[in-house]
């Protein structure tokens, strides 16, 4: 059973950082893009990076672009989101998900979401 786990949410002030955990389980964690997204109050989901070990690192807004960063750690099974600078902006529910077919394919297995709240 494909098992995806976030985690490291909180209310920072603007300017502060977080880190993002999204814990995979149930598959082979190489295989696969994992991508964070997010959701404010009454918007619409947004991607925001997504890590492959085909193509890398690619940003699906560019309003992150500078302020936040993806890696992975394979031995680990896990897939952080360092968010540095923060807005208010920022703040949503974050999720991680995960794709066989790539950072661009809508196929993709869902995690719960951890809130990252930061004020003004």
């Amino acid at each position: 059973e494909v098992q995806l786990q976030a985690s490291g949410g909180g209310l920072v002030q603007a300017g502060g950082s977080l880190r993002l955990s999204c814990a995979a389980s149930g598959f082979t964690f190489d295989d696969y893009a994992i991508g964070w997204f997010r959701q404010a109050p009454g918007k619409e989901r947004e991607g925001v990076l997504c890590i492959s070990s085909s193509d890398g690192t690619t940003y699906y807004t560019d309003s992150v672009k500078g302020r936040f960063t993806i890696s992975s750690d394979n031995a680990k099974n896990t897939v952080y989101l360092q968010m540095n600078s923060l807005k208010p902006e920022d703040t949503a529910v974050y999720y991680c998900a995960a794709s066989r077919f790539g950072c661009w394919d809508t196929r993709r297995y869902w995690g719960q979401g951890t809130q990252v709240t930061v004020s003004s």
